[in-house]
């Protein structure tokens, strides 16, 4: 559902350090030996295929990352999910947040030879503006009215209404540039044939084998990239991906099933890294449904789940209890305080709203292992205030069915649901609209799953969305995420570790907090 989806040396001694909360963060240890490397050819193990390579038509944050390594934006993130130049090496914004002017770089070129400039910009915009191309990312442009060519290294992007996110919108990987000369040549098929600007350009891709990049020896970056090649490796099977970061198969891997992450860690040359990423876990209540329409029996639910268990037994340690709508990590974070596990309080506030002995309910949910685990574990903890939860798992197309594609609210047959999310332009907008953003949100034509509907809410999201003054949608957002956290349309839970593994041998490569892979500084220790 995600508008999807590390630093250290150890040795074999590692452990992890525990906090009070059930987090774990993996502890570097004494400096051991590198690991041998021959060459300067990289592979990375991953848990999945590749979709596409098509960032204007991509909804999974896995192409992201092998689509990052050839095609760069206007803006990126850094490790922090701060928004720096790329392409532009500066900008500005009108107040009213409808005018966006970029000032481009100078002398880079796409691989093809193809100028980068105010025309190349031009082109892109326009494709992800277009409705009729029916491009997966055109939601995040559909506002774009119109893209002007000021001179060949200016361009100007007009919006058809105010939005103060636009920014973070064009830092996300869905903005990365494609050679005009690309998109003409192969129209559709340029998602097998990305040809962009980037440190490594695309060599060869078999779906069900590996994908390849090469060194880009004319990058506009002087010296990098620093390796020859990276060759990224579909492995969905955690054993096998771990052992090929085991054996030297694989240079880098991600993710690290979280059950194995420290009996690998500092040993056969292996550095495990773990940091907070920006996706977060809850579970949604329907908030036009007796009896979660009464804000104690949601309020009850949340008192009721104990988050550092949460964390301990689903997530193995490897997350942080979430503390407001959003993770840490994004733009306009604002931190509440947490509903504490107290049994009492729970069936207290149940009692007021009349439900003192409890009411049957039925949580929805993903099918694959995971899910399953917290949603047994959620029924667990509401057993102890009279809540019997019957877990319903689905596959996506059973979800699509039941969840996304329901017309009528009063017909939704949703009462519980189990899921997560990654605001991946890395703003508070993303993290908050899709999700409690009022009848716009209700699906199918975004995510609302509580259907919740607040008024306060709705205005202060219009307000943050009316300016490009970062104070004023500083205190627009601080507002209306406490007034969600005390309505409490869901039990907010945790917000996920990302968590890789790697030869010590490498720097600069890291998973940033949206899950996505940067690899813009990779070298080989030597």
């Amino acid at each position: 559902m995600c508008s999807m989806f590390l630093i250290g040396c150890s040795n074999s001694n590692s452990a992890s350090s525990n906090t009070s909360n059930g987090k774990k963060n993996i502890k570097p240890a004494t400096t051991q030996t590198l690991a041998k490397k021959t060459g300067k050819d990289i592979t990375i193990a991953v848990a999945n295929t590749f979709v596409s390579m098509d960032p204007h038509d991509t909804n999974d944050t896995l192409s992201y990352s092998a689509q990052k390594t050839m095609l760069e934006g206007l803006l990126g993130f850094d490790k922090d999910m701060k928004v720096v130049p790329v392409l532009a090496e500066s900008y500005s914004v009108n107040p009213a947040a409808t005018e966006f002017t970029f000032k481009l770089r100078q002398g880079i070129k796409f691989h093809d030879g193809t100028p980068f400039n105010a025309e190349a910009v031009k082109v892109n915009i326009d494709r992800l503006a277009n409705p009729t191309l029916n491009l997966k990312r055109h939601s995040l442009f559909k506002l774009v009215k119109e893209t002007t060519v000021v001179d060949e290294n200016t361009v100007k992007v007009t919006l058809s209404q105010p939005f103060g996110a636009m920014i973070n919108t064009f830092a996300h990987p869905a903005a990365m540039m494609i050679s005009p000369k690309a998109l003409e040549t192969y129209g559709k098929d340029v998602a097998k044939n990305p040809v962009g600007t980037g440190p490594f350009k695309f060599a060869e891709w078999d779906p069900s084998d590996h994908l390849k990049v090469v060194k880009n020896d004319q990058y506009w970056r002087k010296g990098y990239p620093k390796v020859d090649s990276i060759s990224f490796k579909p492995t969905p099977e955690n054993g096998a991906r771990v052992a090929k970061l085991q054996t030297g198969e694989a240079d880098f891997i991600y993710p690290v099933p979280s059950e194995q992450a420290e009996s690998i860690n500092g040993k056969s040359g292996i550095v495990v890294e773990n940091a907070q990423s920006i996706i977060v876990r809850y579970l949604s209540m329907n908030t036009l449904k007796k009896p979660y329409n009464d804000v104690r029996v949601r309020q009850a639910i949340n008192y009721a789940i104990n988050k550092d268990a949460f964390i301990k037994v689903v997530m193995n340690g490897f997350a942080t209890p979430l503390d407001s709508i959003i993770a840490p990590n994004v733009q306009f974070y604002a931190k509440q305080q947490p509903y504490q596990f107290n049994l009492e309080k729970a069936k207290q506030l149940l009692k007021e709203a009349g439900y003192d002995k409890g009411f049957t309910a039925k949580l929805w949910g993903n099918n694959d292992t995971g899910a399953i685990k917290g949603m047994e574990f959620i029924q667990q903890q509401l057993a102890q205030i009279g809540i019997k939860v019957e877990i319903v798992p689905m596959e996506s197309g059973t979800e699509s069915d039941k969840i996304w594609n329901v017309e009528d609210p009063s017909k939704a047959d949703i009462e519980l649901y189990y899921g997560g999310w990654s605001p991946s332009t890395g703003d508070a907008d993303w993290g908050i609209r899709p999700l409690l953003g009022g009848n716009d949100a209700f699906p199918p034509k975004s995510y609302n799953t509580a259907y919740y509907n607040s008024q306060e809410v709705n205005q202060g999201i219009s307000d943050a969305l009316a300016t490009a003054d970062p104070d004023k949608r500083k205190a627009a957002y601080e507002k209306l995420e406490k007034a969600i956290w005390n309505d409490a349309p869901w039990a907010f839970l945790s917000v996920d570790d990302t968590i890789a593994g790697k030869k010590n041998y490498l720097d600069g490569i890291y998973l940033l907090p949206d899950g996505s892979l940067d690899v813009s500084n990779i070298e080989i220790k030597q």
